[in-house]
């Protein structure tokens, strides 16, 4: 750890603040690498970040997320963290966060940081200790076996991103567990010492000021302590956020990940969370089996973290019926917990692409950010969405993920979605970096950049604008419950309900006009949000990627 730790006055006095913030709050990620470069060396960095917090408040997000930029060897990108404690000097200091925290906060933005804790890089101290001897302090910080007689791993788990899960290490004469990289060990949760350490960790960033964490793989904490085998994937059965490609969707990951034990560490880091009034949490939820029953035993009301999200609407499926189906079973199942909803993360090909890379992107772009932040839940919006970005083809020679570059060509990997935020089209680079960038920026999105849509009337960032800064003030879209109703072709069509009042929301997925029949009450169309949708005479009138917001009663 370098730099001095300060309270800033977000973690001193949350206390009259609403802690409900973050219920249907918008939370607007930022992929720093990517984002915006401040000294020319071609990777973003806080410093950046912080000269362009004033447009993302003027987009009219509550919060916005920060992927990683504590002190790693990068071999994941950030994600394989050699101290919790620290800024990566590629993203600047400790001094740097704290201005761009104190100038967050002064625009009404909330800071969300992720939390990597499942596992660290192997150059992190603690790993360095561990691998040194079966017998030194931290010895069982990690998931240490024995091969089997014959030389071979401890069982059959695999990496996500391929290959044995399990990685030979001459100095203890040990394998040990990798979910992910090689060079990104698991921590072995089973040890109290372990548990105590990262939520250290996360004391450090609310101390300093953050209002929240995203839990990278959450369900990933804890592992099987007898390392029984996974059985192979039932038939009929896919796994969710994993390509077909990779061997690891053949497996039913029963033993290596969503273990019970992980439930009992939650509401330890709730009751971290708790002791700073307003502060929050968000869960990446990568599970095969019951994605439904984890998302609500992980958010139980007031017990464990708050709300959470699974890859059911990342996935390459797209249709009104699936996300009906999709959102309902959520509903159905969840209890008391509150999900968390996404089109586009830094790990899926953008939603532009992925959905609507046959309609009309000036169209179906606003209109898919309108429909995620409709639902109940607390939506997140990654950067570039608000512009409309497609998924950017990045050249073998070019690729920069470990991830794509091992399952290329029929995977390309997360550099499609992960290239640099274009702000300037009539700058070099797109006014990212004055250096070359470290993924390049693509021409359409150069085209599409920040100064090209600003102020231009009927662009998607101009729409997305409106929209959002007009849902702030529509409370009953951010914490009102929700119920579908029927409808045809490809709408989908919902009220939310919240202190006697009732909102409908209907969404034309399709380029051609629909009209519906309502009969269900008294229609009064909210104007301001931006979308042309009508009502009248019993029947809802939506053009072509339109949507329609109207008062029931």
């Amino acid at each position: 750890m370098t730099g001095t730790q300060v309270k800033t006055e977000s973690a001193i006095d949350r206390g009259h603040r609403d802690t409900d913030w973050w219920r249907g709050a918008v939370i607007y990620q930022i992929y720093p690498r990517s984002f915006q470069d401040s000294n020319g060396d071609g990777i973003g960095d806080l410093a950046g970040i912080t000269q362009r917090l004033d447009y993302i408040a003027s987009l009219g997000v509550d919060a916005i997320w920060l992927s990683p930029f504590f002190t790693s060897p990068m071999a994941d990108f950030g994600y394989d963290v050699s101290d919790y404690e620290d800024v990566d000097p590629m993203f600047g200091t400790l001094a740097d966060f704290d201005e761009m925290t104190a100038k967050a906060h002064a625009l009404g933005l909330k800071v969300m940081i992720d939390l990597v804790i499942s596992h660290t890089s192997d150059q992190h101290a603690w790993f360095k200790e561990s691998r040194a001897s079966r017998d030194n302090r931290k010895a069982d910080w990690y998931v240490w076996a024995d091969a089997k007689p014959e030389g071979s791993p401890p069982n059959n788990w695999l990496s996500i991103f391929g290959g044995p899960a399990w990685e030979w290490d001459s100095v203890r004469c040990q394998y040990y567990l990798h979910n992910f990289l090689a060079s990104q060990p698991d921590l072995n949760f089973h040890n109290p010492d372990v548990q105590d350490a990262v939520l250290s960790a996360a004391r450090f960033w609310l101390e300093r000021g953050v209002d929240g964490f995203r839990l990278d793989t959450v369900n990933f904490y804890f592992h099987d302590a007898n390392l029984r085998d996974n059985p192979p994937l039932p038939e009929g059965m896919v796994l969710t956020g994993v390509d077909a490609t990779n061997p690891y969707a053949f497996q039913h990951h029963l033993h290596d990940k969503t273990q019970p034990e992980n439930l009992v560490f939650l509401e330890r880091l709730r009751s971290l969370l708790d002791e700073y009034p307003g502060a929050t949490s968000v869960g990446e939820i990568g599970a095969d089996r019951d994605v439904i029953g984890t998302t609500a035993a992980y958010t139980v009301e007031g017990k464990r973290i708050h709300m959470a999200y699974s890859f059911d609407l990342l996935t390459p499926k797209r249709s009104a019926a699936f996300i009906r189906q999709t959102v309902e079973g959520m509903e159905a199942g969840i209890g008391s917990g509150w999900p968390s909803w996404a089109l586009s993360n830094h790990d899926v090909v953008r939603v532009a692409s992925r959905w609507g890379e046959s309609q009309n992107l000036d169209l179906f772009a606003p209109l898919a950010v309108a429909l995620v932040t409709s639902l109940r839940g607390t939506p997140c919006i990654y950067q570039g969405e608000e512009l409309g970005l497609s998924e950017a083809d990045v050249p073998f020679e070019k690729l920069q993920d470990p991830y794509g570059i091992r399952f290329w060509p029929k995977f390309k990997g997360r550099d499609g979605c992960r290239t640099p935020m274009p702000w300037d089209r009539g700058a070099a680079h797109a006014g990212f970096s004055a250096g070359e960038p470290w993924l390049p920026v693509p021409a359409d999105h150069a085209a599409r950049s920040v100064n090209a849509q600003d102020m231009a009337g009927g662009s998607v960032l101009e729409r997305v604008r409106t929209f959002l800064n007009w849902r702030r003030g529509e409370l009953t879209l951010q914490k009102g419950d929700i119920r579908f109703i029927d409808s045809d072709g490809e709408t989908v069509v919902f009220t939310r309900s919240h202190q006697n009042e009732t909102v409908l929301c209907a969404f034309n997925l399709s380029d051609e006009p629909v009209e519906l029949n309502w009969n269900d009450g008294q229609l009064s169309v909210l104007v301001g949000s931006g979308f042309g949708g009508n009502a009248k005479a019993g029947k809802l009138m939506l053009p072509g990627l339109d949507a329609l917001f109207a008062r029931v009663g």
